[in-house]
């Protein structure tokens, strides 16, 4: 019994992580930090989309522990905290391939 709680809790992890990564900009965002930190206006422009919104989704990654930041002066700064991540989009990707066959 506790065993399967345990499991439970596993995949519970599992589905925050997996529903972190799951909208565009966020994906966008990941992408661009697997090339190194960045600073929440360079993600801005890269998105497209006002302070407020990347502020709400670099809040999501970071809740379910992708990234962490680092303040430095009036910039705060973004990095992945697991790169592994990146392992996930090519998994994807060979999912995206295969369904079109």
């Amino acid at each position: 019994m506790v065993q399967e709680i345990v499991l439970a809790d596993r995949f519970e992890e599992r589905a925050k992580v997996v529903k972190a990564m799951a909208h565009p900009s966020r994906l966008m965002m990941i992408d661009e930090l697997s090339r190194g930190e960045r600073c929440v206006c360079d993600l801005r422009d890269l998105v497209g989309a006002d302070m407020s919104t990347v502020s709400k989704h670099l809040a999501v990654l970071k809740n379910a522990g992708i990234v962490e930041d680092e303040r430095r002066g009036k910039n705060i700064y973004y990095r992945l905290r697991v790169p592994c991540v990146i392992n996930f989009f090519h998994c994807i990707e060979s999912v995206i391939e295969a369904k079109g066959k």
